[in-house]
C-alpha cells in the first residue's frame, strides 16, 4: 500500500483535532511529612510526584519500592497474537511473568516498577554480522541493567526475568553486582518440543542439508515453520539458554526447581508468583545478594554445570558473573579439577545418548533432582542459602520427599511414557550408558594457553574402544566464517572432506567480537560424513554444537597466536581422552615430513605468517572497544569482562 506525501503530512485520525491543553492531575495528596522535606533529595520528592502522575494511589506511595527488570520483546495481544514480533521466543512471553510477579508484589504491599533490556536471538544472528555484536551485547545490557538499577535510586530489591543466551547471563551479572540488594531471578523457561518434527537446534542446519541432498525443499520449508512447539521459552535443548537458567538456581540466585519450567504454563507462571514472595521475605529479612553469591555458590554452580553437561559459553559467564559478585574467578584449573570430579546425569539434547528435551529435565526434576545425586557423592557445598530463606541443605530435603517431585515425575511417566530416571541419571547408571563427563581443556603448540572441547559431544563412533578421540589429518584454513561454511556446503574451490581438519581462525573477540559458528559445527553434525571432520578456531561454539570441535583457542591469532601460523596442508594431530578429560592439539608437520610437537612448535615460531590476518571488516567500532578493554581485563578466560582497575593500569600505568 502506498501513501502520498498529503496524507501523511496532514495525518488521517478521526479524533485527530480533538484534545485538551492541561487536565486536573491525579487526586488526593502526596504522604509527605515535614522531616521528609528536609531530609530528602528533590528526586526523591519528584519521584513519588511522577508514581502519582501515572496513576498510582498516591497513599500507597511509601511501600516499599521493588524494581522488576526484563529482556522482554516483541508486543504481544492479551490473547497472545503477534501485534510486533520479538527477536525470539525466548523474550515474547516474559511480560507474563513480570505482571505475575509485579501483582504478587502489590498484594503484599510492594510498590512494583518495570523496566526492559530486551537481547538479541543468539540463532537468529548465526552466519550473520549481527554475530559480531553477540557477546559484547552480554556487556552492554549487563551495564545497561546496572544502571537502571542505580536509576532507582529509592528500590528495595530487585527481580530479573530472562530466559536466553545473552539477556540471562546479563541479567545475573547485573543481579550479582547488587552486593546490597534483596535480589531475585525468575528464569523465562523452555519452549515445548514440537508434536512431530525436528528440534530448533537440528531445524538449524537445514541449508546445509538441503546443499548435500539429504532433504527435499519441502521438507526443509515444513521443519523449518514448526519447530517451536510453543510460543515462548528457550530453545528445547541444553544450549546456553537453558544451561543459564540451570547455572542461575544452581548459584541461588532463582528459587529451586524453576529453570527450565514450560513457557506460559501455570507452573510457570507460579515461579514468578513465588519469586516475588522470596523477595519480599528477603526484604523484611535483610538478605542480599552478598549473603547469597558465594565462593561455595560458585563452586556449586560449575558442578551443577557440569553434572548437565551444559554449554561451554558458561566458560565465559561464570567468571563474569563471579567477577560482578567480588568473587574470585574461576580459572582453567578449576574447570578441569571440577569436571573431573563431577560425572554427567542428564541424558538431554545435544549430548544425549537419548537426547531429551530440557522440559522432560524439568518434570524430571531438574537441578534440585540432579543435587540429590551430587549430595551423594558428597560434591555439593550444602550450607549456602538460597532465596527461600533456607540452607540448600534443607531444600534437597524439602525435595526429596516432596509432593511437588512425586507428581512432575509420574507426570513425565503419564505424559511421555518416559523413566525420569531414564533423563536424571544416578552416577552407576550413566557409568553403565557410556556418560562421560562434559569438557576437555586441550593445550599443544596450536593452543599453548589452553581451548575447550565439549568432549561428551564428539560422535562415539570416532572415539576408540579406550575412549580416546584420534584424530591426524590436513588443515584447511579459513579466516572468514562465510567461506568456511560455502566450503562445507561444496561451494567454491576448496570443499570440506571427511578426514579434514577445519581451521577457522581470526575470529575470535578482535576478529570477529568471538562468534558463535553453530552453522558449521551444527552442518557437520547433521551431514553423514561429518563426525569424520575436527573443526579448531578461536572463535566458540553454541550451546547446542556437537562433534570434535575445539573452541576458544588461545592466544588468538590477531593476539599472535600460534594459530595464526597454520596453512592449508598442515597435519593436526588431535587427541582428546573422554575419560580422563585431558587432551592435545598439536601442528605435528606435513605429510611429506612428520614432526614431533616440541619440533611443531619451533617451526610455527619460526614461520612467517601467510595469511592475510586482520579483523573481519564488518565488525563493529562498538565491539573492536569492546574486544580492547575485555583483553585489557583478562580475555576471555576471564570471562569477557570490564576490570576498570586493570583497563586504568593499561591506559594510564605508564603515565604515573
Amino acid at each position: 500500500m502506498a501513501f502520498d506525501a498529503k496524507q501523511l503530512l496532514d495525518g488521517s485520525h478521526p479524533d485527530l483535532f480533538s484534545l485538551t491543553t492541561h487536565g486536573p492531575g491525579p487526586k488526593g495528596e502526596l504522604p509527605l511529612n515535614d522531616q521528609m522535606l528536609l531530609d530528602l533529595p528533590s528526586g526523591d520528592l519528584f519521584g513519588m510526584t511522577q508514581n502519582a502522575g501515572m496513576g498510582w494511589d498516591p497513599n500507597q506511595l511509601l511501600r516499599d519500592q521493588v524494581l522488576i527488570l526484563s529482556t522482554m520483546g516483541g508486543i504481544r495481544a492479551e490473547d497472545g497474537r503477534p501485534i510486533a514480533l520479538g527477536y525470539h521466543t525466548g523474550h515474547w512471553e516474559v511480560g507474563l511473568l513480570m505482571r505475575e510477579a509485579a501483582e504478587e508484589l502489590s498484594r503484599n504491599e510492594c510498590l512494583p516498577f518495570a523496566a526492559y533490556v530486551s537481547d538479541p536471538c543468539d540463532g537468529r544472528s548465526q552466519g550473520t554480522t549481527a554475530m559480531m555484536d553477540s557477546l559484547a551485547y552480554r556487556n552492554d545490557a549487563a551495564v545497561v541493567m546496572k544502571r537502571l538499577i542505580r536509576s532507582l535510586p529509592t528500590r528495595k530489591g530487585v527481580i530479573g526475568v530472562a530466559t536466553c543466551d545473552k539477556g540471562l547471563p546479563a541479567a545475573m551479572m547485573a543481579i550479582a553486582a547488587q552486593h546490597h540488594l534483596p535480589c531475585v531471578i525468575v528464569p523465562g523457561g523452555v519452549t515445548l518440543p514440537p508434536t512431530e518434527g525436528e528440534d530448533a537446534g537440528k531445524v538449524q542446519t537445514i541449508g546445509a542439508r538441503f546443499a548435500h541432498g539429504e532433504i527435499d525443499l519441502r521438507t526443509a520449508a515444513e521443519m523449518g515453520c514448526k519447530a517451536c512447539g510453543s510460543a515462548g521459552g528457550g530453545c528445547q535443548f541444553l544450549g546456553t539458554a537453558a544451561t543459564s537458567q540451570v547455572v542461575s538456581e544452581a548459584l541461588g540466585l532463582s528459587l529451586p526447581h524453576t529453570a527450565l519450567a514450560p513457557s506460559g504454563q501455570p507452573v510457570w507462571v507460579d515461579a514468578a508468583t513465588r519469586s516475588a514472595q522470596a523477595l519480599v521475605n528477603m526484604i523484611a529479612e535483610g538478605k542480599t545478594v552478598k549473603d547469597i553469591l558465594t565462593p561455595d555458590a560458585l563452586h556449586n554452580a560449575m558442578v551443577v554445570h557440569a553434572a548437565f553437561g551444559g554449554s561451554t559459553n558458561l566458560l565465559l559467564h561464570i567468571p563474569a558473573i563471579a567477577f560482578e559478585g567480588g568473587l574470585e574467578r574461576p580459572v582453567v584449573s578449576d574447570w578441569n579439577r571440577i569436571n573431573r570430579q563431577t560425572p554427567r546425569l542428564v541424558d538431554v539434547l545435544p549430548n544425549g545418548p537419548v537426547g531429551h528435551p530440557t522440559v522432560r529435565v524439568f518434570l524430571a526434576g531438574g537441578v534440585p533432582e540432579v543435587m540429590l545425586h551430587l549430595r551423594e557423592l558428597n560434591l555439593l557445598k550444602l550450607d549456602v542459602m538460597t532465596p527461600a530463606g533456607i540452607t540448600l541443605r534443607e531444600v534437597l530435603e524439602w525435595w526429596e520427599s516432596s509432593d511437588r517431585r512425586t507428581q512432575f515425575r509420574n507426570m513425565l511417566m503419564e505424559k511421555d511414557g518416559v523413566n525420569p530416571d531414564d533423563v536424571i541419571l544416578s552416577p552407576e547408571a550413566a557409568r553403565q550408558r557410556g556418560m562421560t563427563s562434559t569438557v576437555t581443556f586441550p593445550v599443544g603448540n596450536i593452543a599453548p594457553e589452553g581451548s575447550v572441547i565439549k568432549s561428551t559431544a564428539i560422535d562415539s563412533s570416532v572415539v576408540d574402544s579406550d575412549g580416546v578421540y584420534r584424530k591426524l589429518g590436513p588443515a584447511k584454513v579459513f579466516t572468514s566464517e562465510r567461506e568456511a561454511i560455502r566450503a562445507v556446503k561444496g561451494q567454491g574451490d576448496r570443499k570440506v572432506e571427511a578426514g579434514d581438519v577445519l581451521v577457522l581462525m581470526c575470529r575470535g573477540p578482535l576478529g570477529s567480537g568471538m562468534e558463535e559458528t553453530y552453522q558449521i559445527t551444527s552442518a557437520l553434525k547433521f551431514l553423514p560424513w561429518g563426525k569424520h571432520v575436527a573443526v579448531v578456531t578461536d572463535a566458540r561454539f553454541s550451546g547446542v554444537s556437537t562433534g570434535a570441535c575445539i573452541g576458544h583457542v588461545g592466544p588468538e591469532a590477531l593476539a599472535g597466536g600460534p594459530i595464526a601460523k597454520l596453512q592449508d596442508g598442515d597435519l593436526i594431530e588431535i587427541v582428546i581422552d573422554c575419560g580422563e578429560l585431558t587432551g592435545t592439539i598439536n601442528f605435528v608437520g606435513t605429510e611429506d615430513e612428520r614432526v614431533d610437537p616440541q619440533a611443531g612448535a619451533k617451526i610455527l615460531a619460526e614461520r612467517p605468517v601467510t595469511n592475510p590476518l586482520h579483523a573481519d571488516p564488518d565488525l563493529p567500532d562498538e565491539t573492536r572497544m569492546w574486544a580492547l578493554l575485555q583483553q585489557a581485563s583478562g580475555g576471555t578466560w576471564g570471562g569477557c569482562v570490564y576490570d576498570v582497575n586493570a583497563i586504568e593500569n593499561a591506559l594510564l600505568g605508564s603515565t604515573r
